[in-house]
């Protein structure tokens, strides 16, 4: 377990984290989300121990972080790079020895993790050779190669097209099966939203609101509809039931006035002009929450 108790990070003038608290459990994942420049990396830093925290302490099962506990940890940096001249097993061989592990075991769990990304043709070549999503896939592997208790992912799936963030995310939801500590750092809230169980956004330094994921989407929820469609759908903005709308390609989340019948409305006055292909009154996405409490001009 991880207890992170009222930590602050000042930089000069500039107050990157401010009275930020936590706790993550075994076999969870606890999404740490929010705008570019928020303070999630410099979260994980302090919890790593890469820098210290100004005021404030962060526990593992109730004591302080040991270079012993290091080796307990998996971690996947926001800002990544390989040894390029190094092939595939040589260099997983070097980073899982760093972390204590013996060559028999690392050979097996390499052999095991490459297979599993459809990479064991690649165990030779040098890391130069790769493409960067298959780059991203190493950097992963390398983080969990030790098999870690604890696992801490920044930023995951950069790189990676959609099948390859399908296959991690599977991947990554096996490991929270088995028991794991996994933190997660995102700003991509599509991401956040189908992993995460409890969620922290931050804002600017300063938490803006944190949780289960349901109980957050409860607490600011609203009578909200996703709608896809076929068609020109600006009309809907003007319409008196809508109070706030959220534009994706061919489809919108809807936010509506709270009156009996408002649902029902809309869409009557969608199926007069549109091809209808989804309708849902639902909980607000992530992405709205964030749009919401942050601020869209905040976002990117």
């Amino acid at each position: 377990m991880i207890e992170v108790k009222s930590i602050h990070k000042n930089y000069e003038n500039i107050k990157a984290v401010e009275n930020l608290s936590m706790s993550v459990n075994p076999g969870e994942i606890y999404g740490i989300i929010g705008p570019n420049g928020a303070g999630k990396s410099t979260t994980l830093r302090m919890i790593l121990n890469i820098i210290s925290c100004d005021q404030g302490e962060i526990l593992f099962d109730g004591k302080t972080i040991s270079e012993d506990d290091k080796n307990r940890i998996g971690y996947l940096p926001e800002e990544r790079g390989l040894y390029k001249k190094s092939d595939v097993k040589s260099l997983l061989r070097l980073l899982g020895e760093l972390k204590g592990c013996e060559r028999s075991f690392l050979d097996k769990r390499i052999n095991y993790w490459l297979e599993r990304f459809d990479l064991l043709n690649w165990k030779d070549r040098k890391a130069e050779e790769l493409s960067k999503g298959m780059a991203q896939k190493i950097q992963f592997i390398s983080s969990i190669i030790h098999e870690p208790e604890i696992i801490i992912l920044d930023e995951p799936f950069s790189g990676l097209d959609p099948v390859s963030s399908d296959e991690l995310r599977d991947i990554v939801a096996e490991l929270k099966n088995d028991n794991r500590v996994i933190i997660f750092c995102t700003h991509i809230m599509e991401q956040a939203e189908k992993i995460c169980d409890k969620i922290l956004l931050l804002n600017k330094g300063k938490v803006v609101v944190q949780g289960p994921l349901d109980q957050v989407k409860r607490e600011h929820g609203s009578n909200s509809v996703y709608l896809e469609f076929d068609g020109d759908g600006d009309f809907l903005k003007s319409l008196p039931q809508v109070v706030k709308l959220i534009q994706y390609p061919r489809a919108f989340e809807i936010e509506l006035i709270d009156e009996p019948g408002a649902s029902d409305e809309l869409l009557k006055r969608a199926v007069e002009k549109l091809s209808i292909s989804r309708f849902e009154i639902k909980r607000p996405s992530l992405h709205k929450i964030f749009i919401d409490m942050v601020g869209k001009g905040e976002i990117l």
